[in-house]
């Protein structure tokens, strides 16, 4: 069962946005107890709280494509072969 939403951040104030804020990614205030693996966030990277992880690694930018094996969290990734598309920074400060 998978829940489709676009949050990339979640400022000091609480309002939740879908553009790149670099300091207030919503996953650092996610307190489960489940956990949540996403995507679609290159321009954070690789990120990795408590019950969140986000698994973005650019791939499609000719980063890498990284899983997440399921129960331990274990991580894995491969680099890209190619950039497939070139990467464009959109963030806010």
């Amino acid at each position: 069962f998978g829940v489709k939403i676009l949050t990339r951040s979640i400022l000091p104030d609480g309002t939740v946005t879908s553009k790149f804020f670099n300091n207030w990614p919503w996953a650092r205030l996610w307190d489960g107890p489940q956990t949540v693996l996403f995507g679609h966030d290159a321009d954070r990277g690789l990120q990795q709280y408590e019950h969140a992880i986000g698994l973005d690694t650019g791939c499609v930018y000719g980063g890498r494509l990284t899983a997440c094996i399921l129960p331990e969290k274990r991580l894995v990734s491969v680099s890209a072969k190619r950039e497939y598309f070139q990467y464009r920074r959109k963030h806010f400060d």
